[in-house]
């Protein structure tokens, strides 16, 4: 492990909108349950809420758990994003009294649940397809359409139908009333009229405070309700930082541009891997090679939310299957040691808060040397300071880089100055002694 780290608690306060969850030094964790455990159930996953605790995960984010449709089902198993009932669940995960012991669990161990929901279509056996057909998209012929050429196993909703909108409202409204859930995690939230959000989120918020995450970057999802987004545009500007293709100052001009559409109420999920990275596009160790550490501690400390999807803390190396079984293999991993940390870091310091009340960033000078990141996150007395290097050569740190520089603290919590320079793909995270 290229690097060092040190934190320490210390007691703060923040103020949350009426309605949003306080989510502001919290970390993501997406689980797949079909693929977590040989079992593929709820109860076998609950096994793994005492390591996850530990961990210190403070969102799970359940991928869908609706029985998947078997009309056009890809795969043995189908995707989880061609949901038959909102109202049920998959069967081959459990029934309403595991999963209800399962958010049950997550809550007395501190964790907030939130489902992942598809609100722009379901699939082609869904139960409001005989029922209520009236809420589909239609062509000229009257036959079914597919909102995507290659979702060849959904169709798509029609928000134009005000019963479209009251049936999802009441399906939403239910896992929150009757199950607890803390929210959701939204797919494809853009493809879904704005006008429903703004009716929709207000609604489910008047039940109880939740966390709403859109899989969108859109600014419009943040002024129609969602808390959280995805920061696509600045996963891509890393990994092409450790191809050579982007400069640290693509960096700096994105996480800029993200603080104007976010908001200051908002803000972005960050990532080095997801679902949809790692089934389509490869394992993380793939995209960021030697860079991953350092790519890993950057998500965790810019502005924003972190996301851990399953796996990760035990080194996934392979890109999970989408739609059949494909168990992950469970190992000791240095990933799980340094998610532990990072996640330890974010609770205590103030400074790495996201979304209200977060704390201020300010990028340092590095000179010329453009694999070179390297920040200030600041709030009231906490102060962190991370530089990362995501390039093959040692990089040098300009003098002036920290001003000041003294009464730093490194990983074991002696004064230090900073560091003259990184080795290749080395990072580094400080804190200022008080």
């Amino acid at each position: 492990m290229h690097g060092s780290l040190y934190s320490r608690p210390m007691s703060s306060t923040t103020t949350t909108p009426a309605g949003v969850l306080h989510t502001a030094d919290r970390t993501i964790y997406e689980v797949n349950v079909r693929q977590y455990t040989p079992e593929g159930t709820f109860d076998a996953f609950r096994a793994h809420l005492p390591r996850l605790e530990q961990l210190g995960v403070g969102i799970l984010w359940l991928m869908p758990i609706h029985p998947i449709g078997r009309v056009g089902r890809k795969g043995s198993l189908g995707s989880y994003y061609a949901a038959s009932d909102y109202d049920a669940i998959n069967p081959e995960f459990g029934d309403e009294d595991s999963f209800r012991a399962l958010v049950d669990d997550a809550h007395a161990r501190g964790m907030h649940v939130i489902l992942d929901w598809v609100a722009n279509h379901t699939s082609h056996d869904h139960v409001w397809i005989d029922a209520h057909p009236h809420r589909y998209h239609r062509d000229d012929d009257g036959n079914f359409t597919l909102p995507v050429p290659d979702w060849t196993d959904t169709y798509g909703l029609n928000y134009a139908d005000p019963t479209t909108r009251a049936g999802m409202r009441d399906a939403m409204a239910r896992w929150i009333r009757e199950f607890g859930i803390d929210g959701y995690r939204c797919d494809v939230a853009a493809m879904v009229p704005r006008d429903f959000w703004e009716e929709v989120i207000p609604q489910l918020r008047a039940i109880k405070p939740i966390f709403m995450l859109a899989e969108a970057e859109e600014s419009w999802l943040h002024e129609a309700g969602f808390d959280a987004t995805y920061a696509w545009p600045l996963g891509n500007a890393l990994i092409d930082m450790v191809a050579g293709k982007k400069s640290a100052g693509d960096v700096r001009a994105i996480v800029h541009e993200d603080a104007g559409i976010v908001g200051s109420d908002g803000l972005r999920m960050h990532f080095t891997t997801n679902h949809d990275w790692n089934s389509w596009e490869g394992v993380a160790s793939d995209r960021f090679g030697p860079a991953l550490d350092a790519a890993t501690v950057l998500t965790f400390t810019l502005p924003g939310m972190p996301l851990i999807y399953s796996g990760q803390e035990a080194g996934l190396d392979k890109a999970i299957e989408f739609f059949d079984k494909d168990e992950i293999a469970w190992r000791d991993h240095h990933h799980a040691e340094l998610f532990r940390q990072l996640i330890a870091l974010k609770r205590t310091e103030p400074a790495l808060r996201h979304g209200p009340g977060a704390g201020a960033i300010e990028f340092l000078d590095t000179g010329d040397t453009p694999g070179l990141i390297a920040f200030r996150r600041t709030l009231g007395e906490s102060e962190i300071t991370v530089f990362a290097n995501l390039s093959g050569e040692r990089a040098a740190i300009p003098g002036g880089a920290i001003p000041g520089g003294e009464g730093l603290i490194d990983h074991a919590g002696a004064p230090a100055s900073a560091p003259a320079s990184l080795d290749a793909w080395g990072w580094t995270v400080l804190r200022r002694a008080r």
